[in-house]
């Protein structure tokens, strides 16, 4: 066993288990969490550039839903987009009871080319006066398709990012609906809580829908 799989394992012995959702996760959170809090991860970029063959499109017809990339290998590609130095969304923290059930329903759910990573979570401070220290940063788990997963994709022109979202459909529902529940999750997070490679995604899709209603 590696120290990587035997991290995997060990995590949430302590009833420590928290997973950080920056996808659908952040309005389709895992079953069984008792504490959702919102926040950012810092170091990494968020893209559409991951297919979906089993929620958002089909083996034939590939749909397209996020993924992270490391802010290092980022720096080395061509991207359409300028990057935002945080990755908004939410941490669950899951009872220590049910950690087992939760991890084996997570990995069916991302299955499609996600792989089990470790990132400092930063929660959002809270408002109340008595909360003047930071917050600590909270250890958790997140899902990510890695650059050498069969269903990263890369940089893709943003017209056509945007076009092919809205032709595709999978078994959880239209593309352009993951799309579009994306932005309004992380609109209610917070006040800084935008993308936007998110938000010009949306934009085009409107602008695509809108001419196609002329």
């Amino acid at each position: 066993m590696t120290d990587h799989e035997k991290e995997i394992e060990d995590f949430g012995k302590n009833d420590d288990f928290w997973i950080f959702g920056y996808g659908s996760l952040i309005w389709k959170p895992p079953p069984h969490y008792d504490q959702r809090v919102p926040g950012y991860i810092e170091g990494y970029v968020r893209r559409f550039w991951q297919q979906s063959e089993d929620h958002r499109g089909t083996p034939e017809a590939p749909g397209r839903v996020v993924t992270l990339i490391d802010r290092a290998h980022w720096d080395t590609l061509t991207d359409h987009h300028e990057p935002t130095e945080r990755v908004w969304g939410a941490a669950y923290h899951i009872p220590r009871e049910k950690v087992t059930t939760v991890r084996q329903l997570m990995d069916i759910r991302e299955i499609n080319g996600y792989s089990i990573q470790f990132t400092p979570f930063q929660p959002i401070p809270s408002s109340t006066p008595s909360s003047a220290s930071p917050t600590p940063p909270i250890r958790c788990l997140v899902y990510i398709g890695l650059p050498e997963n069969p269903q990263f994709l890369g940089p893709q022109d943003p017209g056509e990012l945007a076009r092919h979202i809205l032709q595709s459909r999978g078994p959880s529902g239209e593309n352009r609906e993951y799309l579009f529940n994306l932005q309004d999750a992380l609109v209610g997070l917070g006040a800084e809580s935008g993308d936007a490679h998110v938000a010009d995604l949306v934009r085009r899709c409107r602008e695509i829908e809108g001419e196609g209603e002329k």
